[in-house]
């Protein structure tokens, strides 16, 4: 299920950053363009929560995306379209900066943007319960112990074909979308972590050309179980 954030926050977190004796349950799904996470997600986080009724366990899991940015702003005090950037795996210049200095009232530096995006993620894992879509979140959350953290791939050509179909584009501008998509994102999650660091290698790898979205919930939720997660 998905949740209103920043009410979820509001009620169950602390403004400051804070860690948990017991942090998580929490699973990171990381994805190659084209690929179905948000799909995947909704439908894990509604059995996830399934079992955890069997279980007589009256706590529901949900799932975060965009949702980050809208708390992040928050946070910052700024409008979400000023840390849009971020989000669009975009690059502040530092002319943008010397200029966003002078001249913007409530300024805020590329470096404490990022710093309170991951702070923001950082707290939601460490509160659990979650499955976090995207947003460095394998990064962030790696070193918490009950965490699992997914990868979705796809051959290049069977991606390059969904995305043509969805967009209307060619398969070679769809092909090339992917090649700049895949590359900004793995730029994202570097930018938290450092790049080609052990720590943001993942527990599962899952085909989604191959397995169907009921296939990988499937598999997601064996991991959980085998890793106490529930």
């Amino acid at each position: 299920m998905n949740i209103d954030l920043v009410k979820y926050l509001s009620e169950r977190m602390h403004d400051e950053y804070h860690e948990l004796k017991d942090p998580g349950p929490v699973v990171t799904i990381s994805r190659e363009y084209g690929c179905a996470a948000k799909a995947i997600a909704k439908r894990l986080t509604e059995e996830l929560t399934k079992k955890m009724m069997v279980k007589g366990v009256e706590m529901s899991w949900h799932y975060i995306t965009k949702e980050i940015m809208a708390e992040s702003a928050r946070e910052l005090e700024l409008d979400p379209s000023k840390i849009r950037y971020v989000f669009q795996y975009e690059q502040k210049g530092i002319i943008d900066e010397v200029l966003s200095a002078q001249f913007t009232k409530y300024y805020k530096s590329d470096r404490k943007i990022r710093s309170t995006i991951a702070r923001v993620i950082r707290n939601i894992a460490c509160e659990g319960y979650v499955v976090i879509v995207g947003r460095g979140g394998v990064s962030i959350a790696h070193d918490i112990l009950k965490s699992l953290h997914v990868m979705l791939e796809a051959p290049l050509e069977w991606r390059s074909l969904r995305i043509s179909e969805k967009f209307n584009m060619t398969q070679e501008e769809a092909r090339l979308e992917c090649l700049d998509i895949d590359k900004k994102r793995q730029q994202f999650r570097d930018s938290f972590q450092g790049k080609n660091t052990d720590y943001t290698w993942y527990d599962l790898t899952l085909n989604c050309m191959t397995l169907s979205v009921d296939e990988i919930v499937k598999i997601i939720i064996k991991a959980v179980e085998v890793k106490k997660l529930l």
